[in-house]
């Protein structure tokens, strides 16, 4: 199984990110990583993420804006 995030704007239209990406091999590792690196992805561009396991989605969009809050 892989875990991986999409990042994207506000309008919910896929961007890049600014920090290296990875696939994880669990949930809880892919939520560790968004916790600590949510900052980078905000002052890049990013604006929410969305968390998928093999294509299919598990949750999000979860705004990084409600976070800084």
């Amino acid at each position: 199984m892989a875990w991986t995030w999409r990042f994207e704007k506000a309008d919910g239209t896929e961007t890049g990110s600014p920090v290296a990406v990875e696939d994880f091999s669990t949930q809880g590792d892919a939520e560790s990583w968004i916790g600590e690196i949510w900052k980078e992805l905000l002052d890049g561009g990013v604006d929410q993420v969305t968390l998928f396991e093999d294509g299919s989605k598990i949750y999000g969009p979860m705004s990084l804006q409600e976070a800084q809050d």
